[in-house]
């Protein structure tokens, strides 16, 4: 199961009941981190998550409602007792970011590592996942160089007793292949992992856009995520000549991807100042895309791969 909770939805400014932009994926007792606003050490705190299993921080731009949460959360995670490394990926000038908030924090008990995109690859696989989760970027139409991130979970095949016995592989080292090694040598004899499991079957995937105008790519880029976190900074249609001004995206713009990408649940985040309630626009929204709920703060979504087609 892989649990994502909403930290704080808001965008510009954090409010008395909305804390700014950031997302915790929480996996296998890690953490995934996307984005760091205002509040987001306070959320964690609030839904007691934890701080020292947080292996990795994703920004998806360097405006300040997005990454101002940083220094005080890594001084948190700091005094959490945590020594392994962190990994922050982010775009271009994160290193810089990196550099300020060591003036902020100048001693902390693990070595950050810092990635910035553009990459050599846009895609890297999470090895203190058991290499189970592929993390993808998207450039996306902001103000800012502007990421989106895609998170795929990959599901372990079915054992195929059938297939193991054709294959005439010992069946002491059926569990050893199946959960623990790719191959194993047996009285000169190799067995591979492909020898014990039957066809792949589908994993969870989570999408995460926000702050952009809706351009084309996203659509393939969040095909058939079991959830997409979007952007809904204005829910009014009247204020789409000030969304296109500021690179952002009304509730519509953000349900029609949704739709084209074909995913399972649109979950609205990232709302402006003047939005303070978004739930007066969920009907229109809803008859673009039915499945969108609204974000707010510590909102939590469990995604179970049971749920998922076998």
């Amino acid at each position: 199961m892989l649990e994502v909770i909403l930290l704080g939805c808001g965008g510009s400014m954090p409010l008395p009941n909305r804390y700014l932009s950031a997302a915790l994926i929480q996996y296998k007792g890690r953490k995934i981190l996307i984005d760091c606003g205002e509040g987001t050490q306070v959320s964690m705190r609030e839904i007691k998550s934890g701080f020292k299993t947080l292996d990795l921080i994703c920004l998806t731009h360097l405006h300040g409602d997005h990454i101002n949460g940083l220094p005080g959360l890594l001084a948190t995670v700091g005094n959490s007792g945590r020594t392994e490394p962190i990994l922050i990926i982010g775009p271009t000038g994160t290193e810089k970011i990196w550099e300020g908030i060591k003036m902020l924090v100048p001693y902390l008990p693990f070595a950050v590592e810092v990635l910035e995109k553009p990459l050599e690859v846009d895609s890297l696989t999470l090895s203190y996942y058991d290499e189970e989760i592929q993390l993808t970027t998207l450039d996306l139409d902001h103000s800012s160089f502007c990421l989106g991130y895609r998170f795929d979970v990959k599901r372990q095949p079915k054992f195929d007793v059938e297939k193991a016995v054709a294959n005439q592989v010992p069946k002491h080292l059926w569990n050893t292949l199946q959960k623990q090694t790719n191959q194993v040598c047996f009285e000169n004899k190799v067995y591979t992992k492909e020898m014990v499991l039957g066809s792949s079957r589908q994993g969870i995937r989570v999408s995460f856009v926000t702050d952009t105008r809706p351009i084309a790519t996203i659509s393939q880029f969040i095909e058939k995520s079991d959830l997409f976190i979007c952007e809904g900074t204005y829910g009014d249609e009247a204020d789409l000549d000030r969304a296109k001004a500021h690179k952002h995206m009304t509730f519509s713009e953000a349900a029609n991807l949704a739709k084209q990408g074909q995913v399972k649940q649109l979950l609205l985040t990232h709302f402006g100042v003047a939005l303070t309630e978004p739930e007066q626009y969920l009907d229109q929204v809803t008859t673009i895309f039915k499945n969108t709920k609204l974000g707010e703060d510590q909102l939590r979504v469990e995604l179970n791969f049971a749920l998922n087609h076998e």
